[in-house]
């Protein structure tokens, strides 16, 4: 994918694991969701990708919560678009996560390959789900933790339980690092072969910055957010999800690279109207 296309800058605000005792501007409400949304729209990000709460403030995949969310973010920030998470967090089977997509029929959702089809025996359900997904027109984004994550990908689309065109994938950098430090260099074992479908990355920890440009540099897109990193480059403490942002926003536009509006970005990732 060529680093001449406008950037995509998608947003993690909150994350199925943190609250505000972690950083008390990370958003746990609908309300508060939205507010942080509209803000980093402005600081440059298209894409919010968005985690919910029960009322006890606990990782939820309830449809009727979703259905508010989108609901708030269609009337409040409509230029901009919105994946759902289905992240299981060892809370929910690997049907409960299909079910709540095939139930909400979002425009956008990210599935994690080693969650929706983790063995052999699950390929049968998880065809069904992508090819479901596929005539529906929900765009899926398939998370990735590691090489062994990108070669099963490649597998599984070669054996067709996975629609034949390439899929969008995000590349978490740090996940297994000890204290969930990203380096830049994490990226290097998913550049092997370089995907030709829009692609991109995020990384746990401090380094996010410095992991985030050198996927700029080499063509990809980015996801910042509070979900994997609460620190600025120089060890301080974020002020908000949209200083984040808005860093990434400034390198990619001093390196020449536009960012990428909602519309811009629905056609580069095949999202429905």
């Amino acid at each position: 994918m060529s680093k001449h296309l406008p950037l995509m800058i998608m947003v993690a605000p909150n994350g199925a694991r943190r609250n505000e005792k972690d950083h008390h501007g990370l958003p746990m409400t609908i309300e508060q969701t939205v507010i942080a949304a509209l803000a980093c729209q402005q600081a440059g990000a298209c894409i919010l990708h968005a985690h919910i709460r029960d009322k006890q403030g606990k990782h939820s995949l309830d449809a009727f919560i979703y259905e508010e969310l989108l609901a708030e973010m269609s009337n409040q920030v409509p230029d901009m678009l919105v994946q759902i998470t289905t992240e299981a967090v060892g809370q929910y089977s690997t049907q409960q996560q299909m079910d709540l997509v095939t139930k909400l029929r979002p425009k956008m959702a990210s599935v994690a390959l080693r969650e929706l089809v983790p063995t052999v025996a699950s390929e049968v359900g998880a065809k069904h789900f992508f090819s479901w997904a596929n005539e529906a027109q929900v765009q899926l984004q398939v998370i990735l933790y590691d090489a062994a994550d990108l070669k099963r990908l490649n597998e599984l689309q070669k054996a067709g339980v996975l629609p034949g065109k390439k899929a969008c994938v995000l590349y978490v950098l740090g996940r297994y690092r000890e204290n969930l430090q990203a380096q830049p260099s994490d990226l290097d074992e998913f550049m092997k072969p370089k995907s030709q479908s829009p692609w991109f990355a995020c990384a746990f920890g401090q380094n996010e910055h410095a992991c985030i440009t050198n996927a700029i540099d080499i063509g990809g897109h980015a996801r910042v957010g509070f979900e994997n990193n609460l620190w600025l480059p120089s060890g301080e403490l974020a002020a908000n999800n949209h200083t984040l942002v808005a860093q990434v926003a400034s390198y990619a536009q001093i390196q020449g690279r536009s960012l990428a509006s909602a519309q811009e970005a629905k056609l580069m990732l095949g999202v429905r109207e």
